[in-house]
């Protein structure tokens, strides 16, 4: 059997979608021995990062170009039992779809998008929605999201979860701020983190706020502000914020950081904000978790589902009540120290492994073809045991 997957996100730097499909091709190729994988891909140097038993074929970055016209050629061609995509697929298909829906905030929050994009989504999403086969979502919000939105069958909805990267590991707070100071020259304070594109649905703003709070009710933090994302058309607006701030000569902005350095970046903070007005999960939560490190986050959409007891909570829209999560924990470490635990605990229960197999057993199901979940465990357990 063949099965073919839109992977053009690896390589273009689309953090969650990107983490999500080459993290999935990856546990494919270790629980999958028995069939053939395409991924399409849109950059020349993101073949190094798929399996290399699978087929990568080249697709335009144009999203035009590839979902009106490369892909249909290329599945005509390719004669997949189906295409997996994220979102939006191809104008045209002859295989069944399986489709990623991480969220449906563009529309629930128009207001996070430019007026093109929302738009776009609003229409692409729900053909490929209601001609798809399975839609997965990584969150039960998600799933009740989609089926408020969408007239679709309930049962074709299913939930897989996300998870952290194995690269997301427990590291000695001193290697990691070294390696943060030697690489990004951060200086020697100890730091704040949050990790997200900066946009409005992230907060930035709000966290920003809340940090003065912070520092003004405890002068003798000698804490930095540290936002680790890639520049968008809105870091104007949080660029701006910044040089207006009193504390902004205690903020750090250092564009995309790739995971291997992403992880001494939550190694060496001393608390993970994730102040997100909208998550479909909010996989950060779980690296900062799996890093061993003190989360608070928002208290909406899917977040407390993802931290489940092991992180503060706070109303994003609260300056207060962030400022007091955030000055809580740096002020008590003992708190600090069992968060740190619950939060490492809590990352272990979800794992790439186990959401390749569950979508793995999705892709057999719409090509009609049964899953022999002993056979990927052998698999496993063989490829461990060498």
């Amino acid at each position: 059997m063949r099965f073919s997957v839109d992977a053009h996100a690896i390589g273009c730097h689309l953090t969650g979608n990107e983490v999500y499909i080459r993290n999935l091709l990856t546990y494919f190729a270790r629980l999958d021995r028995d069939n053939e994988f395409i991924a399409y891909l849109s950059k020349q140097h993101a073949a190094s990062e798929v399996p290399a038993r699978f087929q990568t074929v080249q697709v335009s970055a144009n999203p035009f170009r590839r979902l009106g016209f490369d892909i249909p050629v290329r599945l005509r061609r390719d004669r997949p039992g189906l295409l997996h995509v994220q979102y939006t697929g191809p104008i045209s298909a002859n295989v069944p779809l399986v489709v990623s829906v991480h969220d449906v905030s563009f529309l629930e929050h128009p207001q996070y998008f430019t007026r093109f994009r929302a738009t776009q989504l609003r229409v692409t999403v729900r053909r490929t929605v209601e001609a798809a086969a399975c839609v997965l979502t990584p969150s039960e919000f998600s799933r009740h999201a989609i089926l408020r939105h969408y007239s679709i069958d309930p049962d074709k909805v299913v939930v897989v979860p996300n998870a952290a990267s194995p690269v997301f590991r427990p590291v000695e707070r001193h290697i990691a701020r070294n390696m943060v100071q030697r690489k990004f020259d951060l200086g020697g304070a100890p730091f704040v983190l949050m990790v997200g594109d900066l946009q409005p649905r992230k907060n930035q703003l709000g966290l920003l706020r809340a940090f003065e709070s912070v520092i003004a009710a405890h002068p003798h933090l000698r804490h930095q502000l540290v936002f680790v994302g890639k520049e968008t058309w809105y870091s104007k607006e949080v660029h701006r914020a910044v040089r207006r701030s009193p504390v902004s000569d205690r903020v750090r902005f250092t564009g995309f950081v790739d995971d291997q350095d992403l992880v001494y970046f939550y190694g060496a903070c001393d608390l993970f904000v994730f102040p997100s007005f909208y998550e479909g999960f909010g996989i950060p939560i779980l690296e900062a978790m799996a890093c061993a490190r003190a989360v608070t986050c928002s208290n909406v959409t899917a977040m407390p589902e993802v931290a489940d007891g092991a992180a503060i909570l706070f109303d994003p829209h609260s300056t207060d009540r962030m400022a007091r999560a955030i000055s809580d924990i740096l002020v008590d470490a003992e708190l600090r120290a069992r968060l740190e635990r619950l939060g490492a605990q809590r990352a272990a229960q979800f794992s790439w492994e186990q959401s390749a197999r569950r979508t793995l057993q999705v892709y057999y199901d719409v090509a009609g073809a049964e899953y022999n979940t002993e056979k990927s465990r052998a698999i496993l357990k063989a490829r461990a045991s060498s």
